[in-house]
């Protein structure tokens, strides 16, 4: 099978662990806390990754500087693009309760929301083409710990989508376009980046990493402490210790 195929194989099933999320909310009714606190761990197994998987690989191959410079640059493309979605109503897209705007409060808010969910979605779905490049593996660890917080994701959005009176066209339309949209950025971080020399791909690795780590405090950890309150911490660090487990075995 050829690489960038496979790199978007695996785009597809991060991606797809978005609609997974989505369906379980959208047929089951599961507490607010619940989908805090696996929000809470997901947000941890993500910052692992992104500690002893990405940040240390940019910098042992890209050198100090660069993989700084990328992860800064990705936080901050991050943060600004977020900051004027927000202001188009899809500041709330990950939140299960209900505070997302509906389109009768918020015209155009629906979109926006979708584009949020694709801006949250592609820097963890180029990072996993990026680790096929050079006869490489996908990282078991950094797929680990994407699919994992990417369920509690799907899940807390979707049912904050269906509180807001959003329909199930709506709501898997927008899931089933970002598992699509995931594969087709993974193939495309593989494809374009193929022949590219290591410091290039560190940066590009830096950057999607620092715009994960915005995410994560932007819309992740907010939805996680609504709920969950003091027990945020200790939740976010069991997910934290789990995918450093996973990456050590």
């Amino acid at each position: 099978m050829p690489q960038w195929v496979e790199a978007g194989l695996w785009g597809l099933v991060a991606g797809g662990a978005l609609v997974i999320g989505a369906a379980v909310a959208w047929t089951v009714r599961v507490p607010p806390r619940v989908i805090a606190s696996i929000m809470a761990f997901g947000a941890g197994v993500l910052i692992s990754a992104l500690a002893f998987d990405l940040v240390d690989e940019a910098e042992r191959s890209g050198g100090l500087v660069p993989a700084m410079t990328g992860f800064l640059a990705g936080a901050v493309a991050y943060v600004a693009a977020n900051a004027l979605l927000s202001r188009h109503g899809a500041r709330h897209r990950k939140r299960s309760g209900d505070q997302q705007a509906g389109e009768s409060e918020s015209p155009g808010s629906g979109a926006a929301i979708a584009v949020g969910a694709l801006l949250d979605g592609v820097p963890e779905s180029v990072v996993l083409g990026l680790s096929l490049l050079h006869g490489g593996e996908v990282g078991v660890a950094v797929l680990a710990a994407i699919f994992i917080s990417n369920v509690p994701e799907g899940l807390s959005s979707a049912a904050g989508m269906k509180r807001a009176g959003r329909g199930a066209r709506y709501v898997f339309g927008v899931w089933g376009g970002i598992a699509l949209a995931s594969a087709a950025a993974a193939c495309v971080g593989y494809l374009t980046l193929q022949n590219a020399s290591p410091a290039p791909v560190a940066l590009i690795t830096a950057v999607a990493a620092g715009a994960i780590l915005a995410m994560i405090a932007d819309t992740m950890i907010p939805e996680a402490f609504e709920r969950t309150h003091v027990l945020t911490g200790l939740i976010t660090t069991v997910g934290f210790l789990t995918a450093f487990v996973i990456e050590r075995l």
